[in-house]
């Protein structure tokens, strides 16, 4: 199921950068995200899952949901984390990251500081992704879409 979701994700980016109109190069662009010669670089996608511990105490889950969004709202100021956010279907999978790192071991670093992994509510699957190096801007692009914060 993992290995589906994966390819259906790449031939979804895939399917998106070749069906749009071919603009000019960008090679300035291209160099700061870090891009390959057909625009794409690795990264390391996290798939969060439901962990062993089951955290049944409506206040201990809201303070790890709490401290969880707060790791992730670091991690992306960092620079490190890209793509963050809950599947939605009540499922054992619960979200995904993506981590602008070349390496599982540094994503299961980033991973491991986030107390609702550390508290065994989450447990994470981690597989080197290769996709559009554009991923790279949705940091700067989605503050100009959001009106409200979900640590706020």
């Amino acid at each position: 199921m993992t290995r589906f979701i994966i390819c259906l994700t790449t031939l979804f980016f895939f399917t998106i950068s070749h069906g749009q109109t071919k603009t000019s190069f960008d090679s300035t662009l291209a160099k700061k995200l870090g891009a390959d010669d057909y625009g794409m670089k690795q990264y390391v996608m996290a798939f969060l899952k439901a962990g062993p511990t089951k955290i049944t105490d409506s206040a201990q889950r809201s303070a790890l949901l709490k401290g969880h969004l707060q790791n992730i709202m670091r991690l992306a100021k960092e620079g490190k984390l890209l793509v963050a956010g809950p599947f939605l279907d009540n499922t054992n999978l619960a979200g995904i990251f993506v981590f602008d790192v070349r390496t599982t071991e540094e994503a299961r670093a980033l991973v491991n500081t986030d107390p609702a992994v550390k508290a065994g509510m989450f447990e994470v699957e981690l597989h080197p992704w290769y996709a559009s190096a554009a991923l790279m801007q949705v940091g700067t692009v989605h503050p100009t879409l959001q009106k409200k914060s979900f640590t706020d």
